[in-house]
């Protein structure tokens, strides 16, 4: 018998990772990767090769959460989220292609990015600690250490992000321009704290995160 556990427990971790190659569903949103490549061609124009936009207006998609590109996508089509651009991208879309283009950029390599020295005194404490006399969360509590985000929770990636679409984002937030799910009050509520000399330290910081 005890031979027989050891042999599970050393065949387990090997059997794990075979199904997992072949399995090639996205376990949050059940997206197929390779079909969402192609599907994500017309993506390409503004986020980039991959997801990784070269222009700062527009998002990094590379490596951000499956569940998180989603739950976007599905705003941007409902109107929930208004942006003139993305509405008109996301309408023609099915369910099974936002599933498929969102499991595609989860599963892309973010390139790595450099923030502002200048910014590290104000944001640092900020992104690692908070501000609990403010009642500001730290960053990395829901985002992570290195800003990876958390996929399971719909937290988003945002280290390696662009500082200008950070910033935009954070300032939408504070202005109640941005609401969307549960992630959107919240972010609502932490934002709605910062002043903009903060907003702009901590945009030039997160890019520099990863």
């Amino acid at each position: 018998m005890k031979r027989l556990l050891m042999a599970l427990v050393l065949v387990a971790p090997f059997a794990s990772a075979s199904a997992q190659e072949a399995g090639s569903k996205d376990p949050f949103t059940q997206g197929d990767a390779t079909a969402g490549a192609t599907k994500a061609a017309a993506c390409v124009a503004c986020h980039g090769p991959g997801g990784n936009s070269a222009m700062p207006d527009w998002p990094k998609l590379a490596g951000q959460g499956s569940n998180y590109i989603a739950h976007q996508l599905k705003a941007f089509k409902s109107g929930e989220r208004k942006d003139p651009v993305m509405t008109a991208q996301a309408a023609p879309l099915s369910d099974a292609d936002i599933a498929d283009i969102s499991a595609y950029f989860s599963q892309q390599k973010s390139t790595p990015a450099a923030g502002s020295k200048d910014a590290v005194a104000v944001a640092e404490p900020l992104f690692r600690a908070g501000d609990a006399a403010r009642g500001i969360p730290a960053c990395a509590s829901c985002h992570g250490p290195k800003g990876a985000g958390n996929p399971a929770a719909g937290y988003p990636r945002i280290g390696s992000q662009h500082a200008k679409y950070t910033a935009k984002q954070l300032t939408a937030y504070r202005a109640g321009e941005r609401k969307v799910g549960p992630t959107g009050q919240m972010m609502a509520a932490v934002a709605s704290k910062l002043t903009d000399d903060e907003i702009q330290a901590l945009a030039s910081y997160i890019t520099g995160v990863q």
